[in-house]
């Protein structure tokens, strides 16, 4: 089998191909065809060395993948040759809140998916819609799960009527209008072009700002929500302080990631004025993915893909993700 593995901090220069003998899965472990796997800003900061968790060298990148099971070990009961699987980013966290024991990772401290053949835990393994392709499905691990979790991980969850925002038109934020257009909320979707706006409506937001002719986007969420505020606000790139000003006293910001090596500082008074929950999400739990998955099969979702390369292409892929000119999901075909 063929592997890509690089080094944290590399770069695209560190990024190899080699072959390997066709691993062998043990107690409790299935072996995976991958058929495709796709790219998530996490996936740049590891390739930078910039990853917040810890990366091992010579690792295999990529959290994100789907594929076929064709083998299990000794003691497996959950799964079985010819289903069509994905792995949870966080192998070991199953349910409830997340905890240290669960930081190993696909893609970091665990080899990911960027091969032929991977090896994982069966409870690691979660089925693939039946509707989706495997392209599809590559999708889901990291950014779908991080915005299921953002809209409905903090106990309460976004209900019908309310307001969400979502910042640009990656794929966190773009999970998170599919999820809340099918939970009844209304959306107002931030962007920098025509182009990008006109698409965000095309997918069902209520109201998009482009927030280069428009920079206080938070004065102009509190207008068209009537001097209330959002509800809930998925905040994809660490500017807290804006997105607190646009949520509604008692609203919920869900802090998912961050664009850049600095952000400006979050005034408390901005954080006590506004009464909001401002909460970290982590990706999330594989109960929580499994719960997405019933969402998107009942509803019949399907993801944004930007571009699809082939596995030789892996390294135009991040190439093509990195430039920021996708709408949608980079994809690898193995």
């Amino acid at each position: 089998m063929r592997s890509y593995h690089l080094t944290s901090g590399g770069g695209l220069d560190g990024l190899s191909i080699r072959e390997h003998e066709d691993p062998v899965p043990g107690p409790g472990q299935v072996l995976v065809a991958v058929r495709a796997t796709s790219l998530s800003f996490r996936e740049l900061l590891v390739l930078r060395g910039e990853y917040v968790l810890p990366v091992k060298p010579d690792v295999v990148p990529i959290s994100d993948g789907a594929g076929e099971v064709v083998a299990v070990g000794p003691g497996v009961r959950s799964a079985r040759a010819g289903d069509r699987v994905m792995g949870t980013l966080f192998p070991s966290w199953q349910d409830g809140p997340f905890a240290a024991r669960h930081l190993p990772q696909l893609g970091g401290s665990l080899d990911g998916m960027l091969t032929e053949l991977a090896v994982l835990g069966e409870d690691a393994l979660v089925p693939v819609p039946s509707h989706l392709s495997f392209e599809e499905a590559a999708t889901l691990p990291c950014a779908a799960v991080t915005a299921w979790n953002a809209l409905t991980g903090d106990g309460v969850g976004l209900r019908p009527g309310q307001t969400l925002v979502v910042q640009g038109s990656g794929g966190v934020s773009l999970f998170a209008l599919a999820f809340a257009k099918t939970l009844g909320a209304r959306v107002i979707a931030t962007t920098s072009s025509p182009d990008k706006a006109a698409r965000l409506a095309e997918l069902g937001a209520d109201e998009v700002i482009d927030y280069r002719s428009t920079p206080d986007w938070p004065g102009q969420v509190i207008e068209l929500t009537g001097g209330r505020g959002a509800d809930r606000v998925v905040d994809v790139a660490g500017l807290l302080e804006r997105s607190l000003r646009a949520v509604t006293l008692g609203g919920h910001v869900a802090c998912v990631g961050f664009v850049s090596e600095s952000a400006p500082p979050v005034d408390p008074r901005v954080l006590f004025a506004s009464g909001a929950t401002v909460r970290a999400v982590a990706v999330g739990s594989r109960a929580q993915f499994v719960a997405m998955n019933r969402a998107i099969e009942v509803n019949r979702l399907r993801p944004v893909v930007d571009r699809v390369f082939p596995f030789d292409a892996a390294a135009d892929a991040y190439r093509h993700y990195a430039s920021g000119q996708a709408f949608g999901k980079v994809i690898i075909r193995l």
